[in-house]
Order: structure tokens, then sequence, then C-alpha cells
């Protein structure tokens, strides 16, 4: 566990925060089980950077939930707020690592049980009962982050602008339209995949405090448009930073995020001003290397498993120098599942 002092950055975050149950079908094997989920990863990743990360979930101590406490704790992050009430059952999300015929990889995400096909449980957000209670942790974060929408998140977000907090939205797909308009508008970095939120002109609309605006595109890199000058800026193309080798592809996008984070929110919206053009260029290009690297990995963030921290710190500044690093090592060490099982069935996997 990294150790952590009060001159560290913050960041607060609510939103999608599963188990990652990640298997290998073609062989029965699993690999393990991770915290994972867009949020999940992003907070677990930025303790890795030395970051103080509080998750606002309800996670209500089941065997996941468990599971995902371990792991959080590994890295550093804080609990305080895991368990808000009402609690409820972990979200689980089972990862299937194949390879296409031409040997690439290729990831496929389920919500069913493969021993029993029973539907595992999902998402559901935090409610207006935990505002009481975590409202003290927005004090002096530098960061918001959230990916699912609800009143009390969106109340949340509102809250720590206020406080000077820079507030990231990550929306995987569109949904409440209302509690979407109402997001952007608080929010003052929007950063989505364009095939999953395509057409989002309303980004930058003259109601909103957006920043700026990151649209990925997968191994063609991503575009970005900020208003930090005169007016809106054109959009940006940044090629995506090659990765030397390809076992996963999955997390690349949370990496990203973690990456410009990182760089440029260290002291909240002041900071990020300061930093200007330049800097989220930067920063954003950190990120790419942060998730050209992370595809060298099965799982969404199986490097930091796979690899001591110095390593991690010397290949990512090999990437952005051009240079291709030594072959890492792509074997994760499985995770015992003696403490997780799927809810549905008695069964408890065992790898092949």
């Amino acid at each position: 566990m990294h150790k952590k002092t009060a001159t560290l950055p913050k960041i607060v975050g609510t939103g999608l925060i599963a188990l990652d149950w990640v298997i290998r079908p073609e062989t029965g094997s699993r690999i393990g089980a991770w915290v994972g989920g867009t949020c999940g990863n992003v907070l677990s990743i930025l303790a890795y950077l030395d970051w103080e990360s509080y998750p606002i979930a309800r996670l209500n101590g089941d065997c996941a939930s468990s599971r995902i406490r371990s792991d959080m704790e590994q890295w550093g992050v804080h609990l305080d707020w895991i368990d808000c009430h009402p609690t409820t059952d972990t979200p689980i999300i089972v990862h299937e690592l194949r390879r296409r015929t031409d040997g690439q990889p290729r990831h496929r995400f389920s919500w069913a049980c493969p021993y029993c096909g029973e539907p595992l449980p999902t998402f559901r957000p935090i409610t207006l009962d935990a505002m009481a209670n975590v409202r003290q942790s927005l004090a002096d974060a530098s960061v918001f982050f959230l990916d699912r929408l609800s009143r009390a998140t969106l109340t949340l977000a509102s809250e720590a602008s206020a406080l000077g907090a820079l507030v990231v939205f990550e929306p995987s797909a569109r949904g409440n339209k209302n509690y979407m308009t109402e997001a952007i508008d608080v929010a003052h970095v929007v950063k989505y995949a364009h095939d999953r939120l395509p057409g989002s002109a309303d980004v930058m609309a003259r109601s909103s405090v957006t920043l700026l605006e990151i649209q990925t595109l997968g191994d063609r890199g991503l575009i970005y448009r900020h208003r930090l000058g005169r007016g809106i800026s054109s959009w940006e193309h940044l090629e995506a930073v090659p990765a030397p080798y390809l076992a996963d592809t999955c997390g690349c996008g949370d990496w990203c995020t973690a990456g410009l984070i990182s760089k440029v929110a260290h002291r909240g919206v002041e900071g990020f001003l300061c930093a200007g053009v330049p800097g989220i260029r930067a920063g954003l290009r950190y990120g790419q290397a942060l998730a050209a690297w992370n595809c060298g990995f099965e799982g969404a963030r199986g490097g930091m498993y796979a690899v001591p921290r110095e390593t991690f710190s010397r290949q990512i500044l090999e990437l952005l120098g051009g240079i291709a690093y030594s072959t890492p090592d792509t074997c994760v060490e499985e995770t015992s599942m003696q403490d997780f099982a799927c809810p549905a069935c008695s069964l408890t996997p065992t790898g092949s």
C-alpha cells in the first residue's frame, strides 16, 4: 500500500464501481477478479499515481464487495464512503478474453454468470440518503469524478464545483435527458468515446461551464476542443501513442482519463486553468501513453499487478520518448476466488 500524506491531491468520485471477473472462455480458465468499472478504475489508478482517492458507493458486504475492498486497500484507496446506505449488491461484470482468427485480442463483456447463466447484479447509484455523510468529503477535493447519474450524484458534483473542485464527467451512454443536460452544465471536463456518445454538440453549449471536451477514437487517438481562449477552439487531433504490445485494450480509456487528471488537476479548477492549453495537451499525451502501456497486460489494470512501480515509470517515459521497451510480463498472477462466487449459484470457479 502507498503511504499517503496530507499534501497529496484528492479525488472524490462516484459511478460504476464493479468487480471485474476476467476469464478466458476458450480454455475455461479464469485470470482473476479485480476492481473495475470506469469510476473504480480511474480512482484506483489515481491512487497508484499517488493521489488520495475516495470512492462513494453502496457496497453491502457481499463476497464481491469484500474482493473490491481488499483490492482497493492494496493501492491505498480510502474506503470511508464505500458502503453508503441503502447498500445493495455489488455490480459484477464478466470480461471474456478471446482471440480473433488473426491472433488479435478481442474483449467481450457479459452481465450473466458463465457457470449458471443467471443475471449478475448491476449498478445502482447513490441516493439522497447518503448526502449528509458524504458532503464532508468534498471540502478539500481537487477533483470530483462521475460517470453515472442520479439526483444525489449531480447535487454532489454541483457542491464540489462550488468548492473549487474540477468536475470530470465521463458518460458511458445517453441516459436520462434532463440528468445528462444538468451533468454537462456542471462538468468542467467531459470525455466520451465516439461510438458511445456520438453527436454531442451540446457539450460546449453557451449555458455549460465545460472547459474541455474530449472524444476518444480508439486506435486513431482522440480529438479535443477547449474554452480557454476566446470562445470555443476548433477540434484538435492527437494520434494515439503506439502500443508496443497488445494483450488487451480494456481499461485504456480509464488510464487516459486518470493520466490527464494527474497532470492538470492538482489544484482543482484553478490549477487546470493555470495549466493552460500546453498543459492540457501534455496531460492528454501522458494519458495516451498510459493507455498504450496498459495494452500490454490482460485486464483493465493488469500492469499494476505485473510490474514494479519503478518499471512502470520508466516504461511510460520511454513511450513518451518514442522508445519501444522490453517485452512486459503479461501473465498476471491469478487472484484467489475463494472470497468470491456468483451470488446466483453456489459454484466457486477454479482455474484450469
